[in-house]
């Protein structure tokens, strides 16, 4: 059970979170990260994913800050833990969880794509930890039933680093040109996702 943390505006009636506007936010409210701190019910959450991974499927795990240069671009806030998780069928995905002191949690998936809860923690955008514990579950488990798959694409002279996840109830897709790729990880990358072209492999349970 996950305790939830209450916050008040100025008249004392409880903010709720996901669901402050009707419509259109107010302009005041762009760029504006009131009460950034109820989102740390993340780092519980991506903790929990990590030990039912770590016990449930045949894995390594390597806990070391310095795991978190996986990330394709370094985190915009202080790093407070790092947790990769790499499956020993190298035909599968493997998964790092960085930790932020925003409190946030980024995660590395595969080779080429990081994923941001929240994405955006404005008072504008008006997430919840909820919502985005959600999404982090339920991308971890996409990558561990197999239904993850990442390509590459040339378009003029930046890479195009494509994503699709599949889920029991839908399916998401989106991708972007990367700048900066060190040649050597896109070349990398590129060699072994043409070996998994029809996406990641599922993850092997434990003493299967």
């Amino acid at each position: 059970m996950v305790k939830a943390p209450v916050f008040r505006d100025a008249d004392g009636q409880i903010i709720d979170y996901g669901n402050r506007w009707g419509g259109s936010p107010p302009e005041d409210t762009y760029s504006v990260d009131t009460h950034p701190e109820r989102f740390a019910p993340l780092h519980t959450v991506a903790d929990a994913l990590i030990a039912h991974l770590s016990d449930a499927y045949d894995v390594e795990v390597d806990e070391r800050a310095e795991t978190a240069a996986d990330l394709l671009h370094p985190a915009y806030h202080d790093v407070v833990r790092a947790v990769r998780i790499r499956p020993n069928d190298p035909a599968c995905a493997s998964l790092t969880l960085v930790f932020t002191a925003y409190p946030g949690i980024y995660m590395h998936a595969g080779l080429l794509n990081d994923f941001h809860y929240p994405v955006c923690g404005c008072d504008a955008c008006d997430s919840n930890w909820e919502g985005e514990a959600d999404d982090l579950e339920r991308q971890v488990l996409a990558v561990v039933a197999g239904h993850y798959r990442e390509t590459v694409e040339r378009r003029e002279s930046d890479p195009w680093i494509g994503y699709a996840f599949t889920y029991p109830d839908g399916a998401a897709s989106g991708g972007s040109l990367e700048q900066g790729i060190p040649s050597e990880r896109l070349q990398v990358a590129d060699s072994t996702l043409r070996q998994v072209s029809d996406g990641w492999a599922e993850w092997p349970r434990d003493g299967l």
